[in-house]
């Protein structure tokens, strides 16, 4: 089965990107659940697992949310990670639109989501259907965000960004089949104007000039989508080098031109500012920025203008050097 989505050229101009931390935190805590393979986060989820255990214990809106979220092919709530309304949206704005949902609206969704579900009792049940559900999950979601999601967040939002950069290039210049091409197996390009996206359901959407919303995550390994009409219409996708750990720079390239600058060369398998890689590093911009330069005035890496943006790329040079001083190693 499929979903549909029709677009005119309007819809092309009107579709835009953006970041979501709250829609972040929400994958997140699928994976830290276990309700969604770890993948390239295996270690981030060893070293964040003992630290969720103790919020599910203190928080049983985390443990109700796996009833009500996550779900492929049946119906989930949207209040909990609301599309964003902006391009990039702080935490607490994001937080306070899920705190000003009211409290019919939540209920009918999570009563829908129920519905597909085997019943639920006890405190559980009691926690989803009572009047303070929507600050119960509010509050899980902040702690989760202040203990966990917020120490990764400044990496996370570059990898977020650098895929925004390259998506949204595309998108503007050469139209939906660039922008759509590689972001999933299941989303294909249809001519004639369609998206067609491989779903547990069918149906046929039409943007009418509103345009669409898409949302790279770095968490999430599978296309989703925000297709009610009380929403923007949205495509969730697995963003470009998503891995929240950073790439280990090979020791024997970090002899011979730095460790700081090796690092740059591993992360630039995506293309990436300055600001971002400095981000992904750790390091001031003025630092990153003086690594960056070198690597460019030794051919290794080349700059490209975007907008107000330089996006940063390994050029063959820089690929092979990599690909040369990363090879298997034997015991």
């Amino acid at each position: 089965m499929a979903a549909v989505i029709e677009v005119t050229p309007q819809d092309l101009v009107a579709s835009r990107f953006a970041i979501s931390p709250l829609v972040e935190a929400m994958h997140a805590q699928w994976v830290l659940a276990g309700r969604m393979e770890a993948g390239v986060h295996g270690r981030w989820l060893a070293r964040w697992r003992d630290t969720y255990r103790r919020l599910e214990r203190e928080h049983l809106a985390l443990r109700a949310a796996a009833l009500v979220s996550g779900f492929k092919g049946n119906t989930n709530v949207d209040f909990i990670a609301p599309p964003p309304t902006a391009v990039d949206v702080p935490f607490e704005d994001e937080l306070a639109a899920m705190r000003a949902t009211p409290l019919e609206q939540a209920h009918a969704e999570i009563a829908r989501a129920l519905a597909d579900r085997p019943p639920v009792t006890g405190p559980l049940r009691e926690l989803l259907l009572g009047p303070h559900v929507v600050q119960r999950f509010a509050e899980a979601y902040q702690a989760l965000w202040t203990e966990i999601l917020s120490h990764e967040w400044p990496r996370l939002r570059a990898i977020l960004q650098r895929d925004v950069a390259q998506r949204a290039g595309r998108l503007a210049a050469y139209g939906w089949a660039a922008a759509l091409e590689d972001l999933s197996p299941r989303v294909h390009w249809r001519r004639g104007g369609q998206i067609e996206i491989e779903m547990h359901y069918s149906g046929t959407h039409r943007l009418g000039g509103r345009g669409l919303l898409f949302l790279p995550s770095a968490f999430t390994g599978s296309v989703g989508a925000y297709l009610a009409d009380a929403w923007p219409y949205a495509l969730v996708y697995p963003a470009r080098g998503s891995a929240v750990a950073p790439p280990a720079a090979d020791a024997d390239l970090s002899s011979l031109i730095g460790r700081s600058r090796a690092r740059i060369l591993a992360e630039l398998a995506e293309p990436a500012t300055t600001t971002q890689l400095a981000a992904l590093l750790g390091q001031s911009v003025g630092t990153t920025g003086g690594h960056v330069a070198a690597l460019r005035r030794t051919g290794l890496i080349a700059g490209t203008r975007t907008g107000r943006s330089v996006l940063y790329v390994r050029t063959p040079l820089g690929d092979a050097l990599v690909k040369g001083a990363l090879p298997s190693r034997g015991g």
